[in-house]
């Protein structure tokens, strides 16, 4: 059965021009893009974005690099959307993802590692409706 997740990619992968290698990577694994769109982050909305991580050391740095650059908001389906997209972009980690997932390739370091995935249906859900409406997709 068809699910969503959802991806964000980050303003390292933007800036650094890959959004276009890792649209093509996302659809080439079988995704198809349901909503896509191109956005900046205020603070505020990357703050509120991220409030899970809020008591977390590292949550003011993230909410400043969220909000350093443009970003692509996406909704995805596949049959086991959330799994597999988190096998294709791998693990936080660059150096540890495995060769050829999308942030083996593209990314740069854990802060600056090209693309958010849910990592659940319920979380691929809330992302999915933080950027988009039901009518927003296709």
């Amino acid at each position: 059965m068809s699910t969503l997740t959802f991806t964000m990619l980050k303003p390292d992968a933007v800036s650094n021009g890959y959004a276009g290698k890792i649209i093509n990577d996302i659809t080439e694994a079988g995704f198809k893009i349901v909503a896509l769109k191109y956005t900046k982050l205020s603070p505020e909305m990357a703050g509120r974005f991220y409030a899970v991580h809020k008591e977390r050391g590292f949550y003011n740095d993230l909410v400043s690099y969220m909000s350093s650059g443009p970003i692509y908001v996406a909704v995805l389906q596949k049959d086991n959307a959330v799994a597999d997209f988190r096998t294709l972009i791998g693990a936080t980690d660059p150096k540890k993802a495995e060769a050829g997932t999308i942030r083996a390739k593209y990314a740069k370091s854990i802060e600056a590692n090209a693309v958010h995935g849910s990592d659940s249906d319920e979380n691929a859900n809330i992302e999915a409706n933080f950027f988009f409406t039901q009518f927003e997709r296709f």
